[in-house]
């Protein structure tokens, strides 16, 4: 047969879009075209993929091969789709049964000996592959991330070879079976650590009693970031929707796969951090502070020091617990439901009503300082 189907997935925000990878072989002169809009990284996939291919031992196909990554109009970026290439080239050319991929989709980078890289995003497709019903086939170091999607069916693997040998029968791979280490969770720090402030502490248990944004002010040294941080130990523990939300949020912004079940994040940019720092943005949309701290905490310390057109950015997501990025190729939607806890002198110097008399900042300045 010389034309295989692979289904495979996309990164789209926080979702993961279905990609068909289309393989086909015609006569003429050799050569391979990839079409579907792909990105450099995918563009050069077609090395990769002969690569590894070759050194793999198989034959790579002397003839016209077309490579469709559908839909057209999607646009297709990183390593993510070698693996599901290299299968479609091996099904068309006849070395794995076509028939076999109907009921998986794959990820995976490939190296040129043929072994299988982690990618990142593998969270969001393994709960889309759930939703449609296949099973998942991803590198052996993405599959804890992958099997957090309860009631999916993961295979790991390691070469190109391993998974040749499951198509044709000769070494299935048994669906992998977790090892439960992303269920470690981790301890938040204590509010039992802040000594005094009473009043401060009351505040904290109010706020997260209520869900209520909290405003922190005094001088240098009191303890504001202290308490800050205490706050996401304070609130109930995740449920299993909302830390599957947090951990596929962390798993398309960290640059390597999930290593513990999540956490309620805090997140605390620096006062110089700009509108899409914080929002997300780009030319193609990634999450900003808002997103990572989805569930959590957002803390902004110095509050009076940030440009008040990065504040006023917060008001929509404050509202609605979500941000929409539009750019004039495609428009995602971000999650971003979370506490805001600020911290600020007050006053410029930070010892106003001091009974030593230091603070020598005058009402005007304590007045455009509050803003």
């Amino acid at each position: 047969m010389s034309l295989a189907i692979v289904h495979s997935r996309a990164q789209v925000g926080v979702e993961a879009a279905t990609v068909t990878v289309e393989a086909h072989l015609a006569n003429g002169l050799p050569s391979l075209a990839l079409v579907g809009l792909p990105e450099t990284a995918v563009k050069e996939s077609k090395d990769r993929v002969r690569s590894a291919i070759q050194t793999s031992g198989f034959d790579f196909p002397a003839r016209r091969i077309t490579l469709n990554l559908a839909p057209a109009d999607l646009p297709k970026d990183g390593g993510r789709f070698d693996l599901a290439i290299a299968l479609g080239i091996l099904a068309a050319s006849g070395q794995i049964p076509a028939d076999r991929l109907d009921t998986l989709e794959c990820l995976g980078e490939l190296a040129l000996s043929g072994s299988l890289r982690p990618v990142q995003s593998v969270l969001p497709a393994a709960l889309a592959a759930r939703q449609a019903g296949r099973a998942l086939l991803v590198p052996r170091a993405n599959a804890e991330e992958a099997s957090l999607a309860s009631g999916l069916v993961v295979y790991a693997a390691d070469h190109l070879l391993q998974v040749a040998a499951h198509f044709n029968g000769v070494t299935p791979i048994e669906p992998f079976h977790a090892q439960g280490l992303l269920r470690q969770v981790l301890p938040y720090p204590d509010l039992a650590d802040v000594q005094g402030q009473a009043a401060a502490k009351r505040g904290l248990l109010v706020a997260a009693a209520g869900g209520h944004n909290l405003l922190l002010s005094g001088p240098p040294g009191t303890g504001k970031t202290l308490l800050a941080s205490r706050l996401p130990g304070l609130l109930p523990p995740l449920e299993e929707k909302e830390a599957l939300e947090v951990a596929a949020i962390q798993s398309v912004a960290s640059q390597s796969p999930l290593a513990h079940w999540p956490q309620r994040p805090f997140r605390q940019p620096h006062h110089s951090a700009s509108g899409p720092a914080l929002v997300g943005g780009g030319s193609r949309p990634r999450p900003g502070e808002i997103t990572l701290a989805h569930q959590g905490v957002l803390f902004l310390d110095e509050l009076p020091e940030f440009d008040r057109k990065v504040l006023e950015v917060l008001r929509e997501p404050l509202e609605s617990g979500c941000i929409v990025i539009a750019r004039a190729r495609d428009k995602v939607r971000f999650p971003a439901r979370f506490q805001l806890v600020a911290a600020m002198n007050p006053c410029p110097c930070g010892y106003l009503g001091d009974p030593s008399g230091r603070c020598r900042c005058s009402p005007d300045q304590i007045q455009r300082y509050r803003g």
